[in-house]
């Protein structure tokens, strides 16, 4: 659905140099698609495939028919065109530096096929540790960080974008390639291990352009006549040479004879100074987000560039799960009607961050389900704001009536604001969020704890194995009573227990095994959340999640883990640890309301976890994690708004872990970031001991806290759990090392870098008796 200016300027976009056919208009569509499948079959083959179950032919088999089911459903849907290769294996950007022959060489000499080369890069094999992961942007998504230097080369080494055209082709569908662009790639990357100091990837920009010439030439030759190039490095601060190196990409690519049209997507916030650049460059189209920053719509109707462009109004949010306000997303539309050459509809970016289908969710209350619309529904939102924009509103003034009906309904929802919650908060005083100083604190919680230098430990969670799941699925199917399910779950408890008392832990955990994820268990138990049944999303490879939904006001009725960790700690004389998940994380890995301040939500939930450490304290447990992974996940892209963000994430965070005796020790676990970025909010939020990521990256992390005078206790992952590789004493010491090199011994702590729920015991029993050997050995050399 794509309205056209009124100007002489109007009609199609203008075609590049050497165009074997008029190219239609873009219209209604969406930047990407989930693919996993609705019921994550891609993950359970891509775990199939690596256990040797299945072979090849199968796996790509299951990719197939993803890919299939998904290009019809958005052509059933009504959508003007249709992304494809925005499927994926494991992950887009990994991807990338497979199609651009970019893949580290430890990865490329195994002598592997092309499919099990990928998946080394991504999971690592034993004498080849996986790259390195980290957060997509502000997402709770991972994308795996390729690794450049100054040698690097590039080529068109792969072919996936053409097959997948050719696949959607052979079914009638025209399609549009989808692609990282250039810039975005390279400003993702990390100088790989050797290349000289102060280099940065973005240099290679020139090195690379000619790669992305020959890819769009093969395209244009293969009859594609749109190709999307994604760009979402620019919605954060970038430098003006970072801006240089946008104008150079799209002016080389732009003017690149026989290619595609090229539509740019900016997306997770506005564009800033690269909007000007971009509407100036020779491309033919440009996606815009009008969600996360609203004032992006005034910036796009003054510029003049985009006249003769087609824009694609991203109007409907790719990122949370309410119904789109219809009359807001067409006004934001409308308002670019004459100021660009023609005009699109579309989401704000992928949808690969909101689960399937709504309509699956029949155990949510029918009401709150009326508010929500997941991918399938978020598409055919895109086409009836297409349609009302196109053909006027009369056209569709029934499925509009229904769009608003819902929308008044959720805003006149008074039921959702609980007057005892608010009360406490308006009751709240500074001495609330304060704790004594640390220096005291840890005499205090030595004291009572007692605990050797490089005291070892884990993050929280034990592999949950097949008879941990099947006695959860029963109890969630009825078959077994509450209490058999509390026996089996106290069985596996005491199992872990002993277990970790035979590897020669020195603090212990309960194993979690009575918890399906770190936010839904919390969740579930916790006034103004919803949980979904179907509403599954990738965090990494096959690695999904089913994200809450946060729809009114937050309180804890009743305690959530005091009886497992009370259980474990009478199972042994050291010392347990109560767990808990911190405010923010909450927020970031829900699907959180929109109708309030997301600091007032923030401090909500931390008075609900306050009860929690409360209690968990009174029940004899001394040592309390507190895990906060996505404190820079929800972090501003712009600096300008990292202050107030840190305000609120650090209250919140104080507020749910003080008022408690300075000999309880409070944790907490950050994983996957790029920590330089939220140090001072790392000291600021004044936990006892904070364990992090540090495995993949050796140990750099610890460096920039040195640097800026990190005080207090640190646990640098020296385990790399999202790969299956075992590491050897030899190897986890030397990062200990490395560890205490840089952080005074008394102060570093010896830890996996992440739970370990994940893994299987086969992995994780020797991993772990070659932590605790390595922490003994390096323990035994320091100085008395």
């Amino acid at each position: 659905m794509t309205v056209s200016s009124p100007t002489p300027s109007g009609g199609p976009a203008p075609t590049g140099p050497s165009e074997q056919s008029p190219r239609t208009p873009i219209g209604a569509t969406v930047l990407g698609y989930p693919r996993i499948g609705p019921d994550r079959e891609l993950k359970r083959a891509l775990e199939r495939y690596w256990a040797g179950r299945i072979d090849e032919a199968e796996l790509h088999e299951v990719a197939r028919k993803i890919r299939v089911d998904t290009w019809r459903g958005l052509a059933d849907a009504g959508l003007d065109t249709i992304p494809s290769n925005t499927f994926s294996y494991y992950d887009q950007v990994l991807d990338t530096a497979t199609l651009f022959g970019a893949l580290p060489s430890r990865f490329t000499r195994l002598g592997a096929g092309p499919t099990d080369t990928y998946f080394a890069a991504a999971r690592g094999v034993q004498d080849a540790p996986a790259m390195e992961m980290t957060k997509w942007f502000d997402t709770n998504y991972h994308y795996l960080v390729p690794e450049l230097g100054p040698d690097s080369t590039f080529s068109v080494a792969g072919s996936k974008p053409i097959e997948e055209y050719r696949e959607a082709r052979a079914l009638g569908l025209e399609t549009r390639p989808v692609l990282v662009g250039p810039v975005t790639f390279l400003l993702l990357s990390k100088a790989a291990d050797g290349a000289p100091e102060g280099f940065r990837p973005i240099e290679l920009l020139d090195k690379l352009l000619p790669a992305y010439v020959e890819l769009l030439r093969t395209l244009h030759d293969e009859g594609v006549r749109w190709v999307q190039l994604d760009e979402p490095a620019f919605a954060a601060d970038r430098t003006q040479s970072e801006l240089d190196a946008l104008a150079r990409a799209y002016q080389a690519l732009g003017s690149a004879r026989e290619r595609p049209g090229i539509m740019v997507a900016g997306y997770f916030g506005g564009l800033g100074d690269a909007l000007g650049l971009l509407a100036r460059s020779p491309i033919e189209a440009l996606a815009v987000d009008l969600v996360t920053d609203p004032s992006t719509v005034d910036a796009v109707a003054a510029e003049r560039g985009l006249r003769d462009k087609e824009v694609v109004a991203g109007v409907v949010d790719g990122r949370n799960i309410w119904r789109v306000d219809v009359d807001g997303a067409l006004a934001r539309a409308a308002t670019l009607l004459g100021t660009a050459g023609t005009v699109g509809v579309g989401t704000s970016c992928s949808l690969l961050h909101v689960p399937y289908d709504v309509d699956r969710e029949t155990g949510i209350d029918a009401r709150v389900r009326d508010w929500l619309a997941f991918a399938g529904q978020k598409v055919d939102e895109v086409v009836l704001i297409g349609r009302a924009l196109r053909e006027g509103q009369e056209s569709v003034a029934a499925q509009l009536e229904t769009a608003r009906s819902a929308t008044r309904d959720r805003a006149g929802a008074g039921d959702l604001r609980d007057q005892r919650v608010r009360a406490r908060l308006e009751a709240l005083k500074p001495e609330h969020t304060r704790r004594g100083d640390y220096a005291t604190r840890a005499a205090a919680q030595q004291e009572a704890l007692k605990l050797p230098a490089l005291p070892s430990t884990t993050i929280g969670s034990f592999p949950q194995t097949g008879e941990v799941r099947r006695q959860r699925a029963a109890y969630r199917a009825g078959r077994i009573g509450a209490e058999d399910y509390r026996a089996a779950m106290r069985a596996e408890v005491e199992r872990v227990v002993r277990l970790q008392e035979d590897l020669g832990l020195d603090v212990l955990v309960h194993g979690e095994p009575e918890r399906n994820d770190m936010v839904q268990y919390f969740a579930e138990q916790l006034a103004g959340f919803a949980a979904t049944e179907h509403g599954w999303v990738q965090s990494y490879g096959s690695r999904c999640v089913r994200p809450p939904v946060l729809y009114g006001d937050v309180s804890r009725p009743a305690p959530m883990t005091v009886e497992w960790a009370k259980y474990a700690q009478s199972l042994t004389e050291r010392p347990v640890k109560g767990m808990l998940t911190a405010p923010v994380t909450i927020l970031a890995w829900s699907f959180v309301r929109d109708d309030q301040p997301l600091a007032d939500t923030a401090r909500q939930v931390a008075l609900a976890i306050r009860d929690e450490v409360h209690d968990l304290e009174s029940a004899g447990i001394r040592v309390i994690q507190v895990d906060e992974p996505a404190l820079r996940e929800l972090l501003p892209l712009r600096a300008a708004e990292h202050k107030a963000y840190f305000d609120w994430a650090v209250e919140s965070f104080r507020l749910a872990t003080s008022g408690i005796s300075d000999a309880t020790q409070i944790h907490t676990h950050m994983c996957y970031s790029e920590f330089g970025d939220i140090l001072p909010a790392i000291e600021a939020i004044d936990a006892d001991v904070t364990s992090i990521e540090a495995a993949r990256s050796r140990m750099e992390v610890l460096t920039d806290l040195d640097e800026a005078g990190f005080s207090r206790g640190v646990g640098p992952g020296v385990y790399d759990i999202h790969s299956p590789r075992v590491p050897d004493v030899d190897e986890v010491s030397s990062l200990l090392r490395t560890a205490v090199e840089a952080v005074p011994a008394e102060r570093v702590w010896v830890n996996p870098d992440c739970g370990l729920k994940t893994r299987g015991y086969a992995e994780v029993e020797p991993a772990l008796r070659n932590l605790v050997t390595a922490a003994r050995q390096v323990r035994a050399q320091l100085p008395a």
